[in-house]
């Protein structure tokens, strides 16, 4: 049974209805800039990051590491309480690897985010192989008070994709710190990305039976993009990456949707980018379009997240 994971309009476990019920409130993320690096970019693991990422493409204009943290804090309540009208917020250090550095500067850095009164924890993107026993330790203590979340860049549980996407890590690797992280207080989201070359619809589907036997609080799904200055970008224009189209995308994430528990809140369904960035594909969709594609194509098969899951029913919340 559901007990009222699933919205009753979104056939989904949003991450704002989670939010909402856990908190009692509209919480949004606010986007910071901590001014972190990565170890597949200083040459620890390797060099050039990963061969579709380009921060600027994903994090607003105003998230950047000259300007004070409390500034980018401030600046983005400012703005989710007049787009959301939200009351409180979740700091989110989403930018490169946000636990790789000492651990006397992850401390100011989380601790600054978390002085202010309508601050009600954070979220740190980071990698499986950049979260140290020290920083995993911190966040644990953290998370005593606070609400903390560990945003952990899987992308592909396939090791030959890893390497080809320059990931630095393995499959193991995410494994092993899953299983470090959970049983801390600490919720754990995982990142997917969909649509590398040579990828099946059945192959990406095995992640759902992945993160459906792990302690995962919630998901964020993307499509393999390619924004300018990157290394792909650099194949989509030799012809050696061909991007999947709107449709075929759509219907394998309503799959993977079917086949995850109810309990798995759903933070993104779609990456997005700038027009003057992106380079492929070009579904010139605005923003939220995609999203309310997938949910409009389960409505449309009559299904909904974890429908496909055995001996379960569905129940939907009105949060």
């Amino acid at each position: 049974m559901f007990h009222g994971y699933i919205h009753k309009d979104l056939q989904i476990n949003s991450y704002g209805s989670y939010l909402r019920r856990r908190f009692g409130l509209r919480v949004s993320k606010v986007n910071v800039d901590g001014g972190f690096t990565c170890p597949n970019r200083d040459g620890t693991k390797g060099t050039g990051g990963c061969i579709y990422c380009d921060n600027a493409s994903f994090s607003p204009g105003g998230t950047q590491a000259v300007i004070p943290l409390e500034q980018q804090i401030g600046e983005g309540m400012a703005y989710h309480r007049r787009r959301l009208r939200s009351e409180k917020f979740i700091i989110y250090f989403q930018k490169f690897t946000n636990t790789y550095a000492s651990v006397e500067k992850l401390r100011d850095m989380y601790c600054r985010a978390l002085a202010n009164p309508d601050v009600l924890g954070i979220s740190v993107g980071t990698r499986p192989d950049a979260l140290g026993d020290d920083a995993l330790s911190l966040l644990a203590e953290l998370a005593r008070n606070h609400y903390v979340c560990v945003e952990l860049g899987l992308q592909s549980m396939d090791d030959d994709l890893l390497k080809w996407m320059n990931r630095g890590h393995s499959l193991a690797e995410y494994l092993k710190t899953v299983e470090r992280v959970a049983g801390r207080g600490i919720d754990i989201c995982t990142h997917l990305i969909y649509g590398f070359p040579g990828e099946t619809r059945a192959a990406f589907l095995k992640a759902a039976e992945l993160v459906s036997r792990l302690p995962i609080d919630s998901l964020k799904i993307h499509q393999l993009h390619a924004v300018r200055g990157t290394r792909l970008a650099e194949l989509y224009e030799k012809g050696q990456y061909q991007p999947v189209s709107r449709e075929e995308y759509t219907a394998t994430v309503c799959d993977f949707l079917e086949r995850i528990p109810a309990t798995i809140a759903i933070q993104r369904l779609y990456g997005s980018a700038p027009l003057d960035l992106l380079v492929a594909p070009r579904w010139e969709l605005k923003n939220n379009q995609m999203w309310y594609a997938i949910i409009n194509e389960l409505g449309r098969r009559g299904t909904w997240q974890g429908c496909g899951v055995p001996g379960v029913s569905r129940q939907v919340s009105n949060l």
